[in-house]
């Protein structure tokens, strides 16, 4: 296999990694890959066999620079002073086709000095969730990492469920630097190395930043346009601690993350978050959050900090009217308006409260509007149609609210449930609902599968995800 690497990672200095190569496995097999991802990264490969035996980590490719990332983080609040890439090695980095600076990781390759006794593996499910839903949300037009392919290994993986098959995802992103990136030596006091991370950042992501501060502002915007994004789509991330947080703006680690079928502000589905740290609709404020804990690692950097300190205060404090103005602009869309007023968010929040006393599917809901059934996605129809004449009033000088809503509400999305009897499928051997998923998931705003929009039935409702171990 050929691939173009062009590595500037590894050239910084050895405190930021551990080099290490993968760890091989058993018996190697492609089940999936991304032929069109691996045109933009200007891949070369033979076949099948060829592909398993790279991501599978069996055999290095030349030019890569295989190393663990180091990185901290907060995780659900509390501080870990080190984590790193416990399950997973950074083969090296890939300018495309568009000019664009991309990572290589396989995921699952194997133990690394950042395991903590944990084996470095994967199993089948988590690997073939993230390539699902990853690739999904590309589809949608959400910043995220990318999947380019997956590997069953031949090993078996034990966990609480007992053995499983393992795999191995190969996932692609404009780069792994998280906000625990910073935090690990903001909080070691390696002034130099921090610095170093930040001149890095800069010219990787935001080249446009003269400084930290700049630097901050750009992420904060980059999050909030992500975070409002997610919301539109009903999407809940479940795990967003500062690890999870990519300096990108892209969406990166879908453990527990879930689409939302019937609405609900408090939304919780991952199965660790007790409390609902992460529910749907307290997604902002933790962005908000994580922002405030990459503000006080990049004030680390400055000689005056009291000057840093009250400059990236501003920065903080700015960003929840960012992310409602961000907000505004992406569910107005859904109901057809283009140019939002402020009193837009009083008609967007009722519709939404009828959503969530009904226990409306939030998908199905946004893209009937503007149809003869809308009504059915609600119990109470009088409200509903109290609501309707409302909107229409409000919509009637809109040059074309019907293409807008087309454009801003998909007929498809990942359903847990979905994801859920595809991976039971996968497990028996048949990958033929994955390839189903993955076809109608390409166009997610073209109805294709009308069976694949349907919500669960009781009996198909998955109430929590788990983390990809």
């Amino acid at each position: 296999m050929r691939i173009p690497f062009d590595n500037s990672y590894a050239a910084l200095p050895d405190d930021f990694y551990s080099r290490l190569e993968p760890t091989s496995v058993s018996a190697p097999k492609l089940l999936a890959f991304n032929e069109k991802l691996a045109a933009l990264l200007n891949i070369e490969q033979e076949g099948p066999a060829d592909i398993a035996t790279t991501f599978g980590g069996n055999d290095v490719p030349q030019g890569a620079a295989p190393l663990a990332q180091l990185y901290a983080g907060h995780q659900f609040g509390n501080y870990n002073p080190q984590l790193g890439d416990g399950r997973a090695i950074l083969l090296g980095e890939v300018i495309g086709t568009d000019g664009i600076r991309r990572d290589i990781q396989l995921k699952g390759s194997g133990p690394t000095p950042y395991s903590r006794m944990g084996d470095g593996r994967a199993w089948l499910g988590p690997v073939l969730r993230e390539y699902v839903v990853s690739e999904a949300m590309n589809a949608l037009g959400v910043p995220t990492t990318r999947a380019l392919a997956a590997v069953s290994t031949g090993d078996q993986i034990w966990r609480e469920q007992g053995a499983l098959p393992g795999a191995i995802l190969t996932r692609v992103a404009q780069s792994h630097l998280r906000v625990g990136t910073f935090q690990v030596f903001a909080h070691r006091g390696e002034v130099e190395n921090l610095r170093i991370l930040i001149d890095y950042a800069i010219q990787r992501h935001y080249p446009q930043a003269t400084g930290p501060m700049d630097l901050l502002r750009a992420v904060c915007a980059a999050q909030a346009d992500l975070v409002t994004h997610w919301m539109s789509l009903g999407f809940i991330h479940g795990v967003m601690n500062t690890d999870n947080c990519a300096i990108s703006g892209e969406t990166i680690d879908y453990g527990p993350c879930a689409f939302m079928d019937n609405f609900h502000q408090n939304r919780v589905f991952s199965s660790i978050d007790t409390q609902g740290r992460y529910a749907f609709g307290a997604q902002p404020g933790i962005a908000v959050w994580n922002m405030a804990q990459l503000a006080t690692s990049l004030v680390q950097a400055f000689d005056d900090k009291d000057a840093a300190v009250a400059e990236a205060t501003e920065i903080v404090h700015a960003m929840p009217h960012l992310l409602e103005e961000n907000w505004l602009k992406r569910f107005a869309a859904k109901i057809g308006i283009s140019t939002p007023r402020p009193d837009d968010t009083a008609l967007i929040e009722e519709l939404m409260g009828l959503m969530q006393n009904d226990g409306a599917d939030f998908t199905n809901s946004f893209r009937a509007l503007g149809t003869d059934t809308a009504q059915d996605q609600f119990t109470n129809r009088e409200a509903f149609e109290n609501w309707r004449a409302k909107w229409q009033d409000r919509i009637q000088d809109e040059p074309d609210p019907q293409a807008m809503m087309q454009t801003a509400n998909p007929a498809i999305i990942p359903r847990n449930h979905r994801i859920e009897q595809m991976i039971e499928a996968a497990v028996a051997g048949d990958m033929a609902p994955f390839e189903r998923l993955m076809t109608a998931l390409a166009t997610p705003y073209v109805e294709t599968d009308a069976d694949l929009s349907r919500p669960p039935s009781e009996q198909e409702i998955v109430p929590a995800t788990f983390c990809g171990t």
